[in-house]
């Protein structure tokens, strides 16, 4: 496979280890190819473990070595279980990426308790427990880099996303608690927010009744209208940015929120 567009150094991340949940498709397997892109040694880490191996071949393409953990980031037990793997497999922890997430399209008058609840849970409550597992860890190291995947729609309300504009809000709020407390440990904690990307559940919304897939030209008339940069984002924009707080060239930077939409939100 061809490795991410070489704008870092390729051993920037060398003897690092990072861990990516939610990364075995998406932003996540984008983050996670940039970080072994620079020499980092990735775990990725998904609920649904057909998505791991075939990701896990494919990053081990870029060399550098690559495990795969299933877990339920809704679930303390299964996060601990997680973290003490990798540090068996890896000797280390390095970098966490919050990444794991879960989004669908609901009318909040009619949002179940059910729906509210997974992915308040899988957003908000995952990062949580896996920022808190992973920091015994970091802080017995001498320090470490935690980044959580937030969102954009928050800033202004988005209809029918009521569960995950409370989440991502929700992990704003934690990434800059976080980074206060555990600054004195070394441990610096951002948050990057993601603009138009797009993933499978976007790509649905654009496939008309019937179709077997999107409407491509709508989604490219839509970029052009609404995002100022005029294309739609890619894994890789995401990974740039996340690579760049794993760096030490965001050694001074800690509680911030990047915006990373090609000036959507602002328009």
């Amino acid at each position: 496979m061809s490795r991410p567009a070489g704008i870092f150094r390729d051993d920037l991340l060398a003897g690092r280890v990072a861990l990516v949940t939610g990364g075995g498709t998406g932003i996540g397997l984008g983050i996670a190819r940039c970080l072994a892109a620079v020499g980092a040694e990735v775990a990725i880490a998904s609920r649904n473990p057909e998505h791991l191996e075939p990701a896990a071949q494919e990053l081990r393409g870029l060399g550098g070595k690559v495990t795969a953990q299933q877990v339920n980031v809704r679930q303390p037990e299964s996060v601990g279980r997680m973290m003490q793997q990798v540090s068996r497999d890896h000797g280390r922890l390095d970098i966490l990426i919050n990444n794991a997430a879960g989004n669908f399209y609901a009318p909040s008058a009619g949002l179940s308790p059910n729906g509210w609840r997974a992915v308040m849970e899988t957003d908000l409550y995952g990062t949580f427990f896996c920022s808190q597992a992973a920091y015994p860890i970091m802080k017995a190291q001498g320090g470490g880099r935690i980044v959580s995947i937030s969102m954009t729609l928050h800033y202004r309300g988005w209809p029918q996303m009521a569960h995950a504009t409370a989440a991502k809000a929700g992990i704003d709020a934690l990434t800059r608690t976080l980074a206060l407390e555990w600054a004195s440990d070394r441990i610096t904690v951002n948050a990057v927010a993601p603009g138009p990307i797009p993933t499978e559940g976007v790509k649905k919304a654009f496939t008309p009744p019937g179709a077997d897939g999107p409407d491509l030209f709508g989604m490219e008339n839509f970029a052009v209208k609404t995002i100022p940069l005029g294309r739609w984002g890619t894994p890789q924009d995401i990974g740039h940015m996340v690579t760049y707080l794993a760096s030490p060239a965001a050694d001074w930077i800690t509680g911030g929120i990047f915006v990373v939409d090609g000036g959507a939100w602002l328009k």
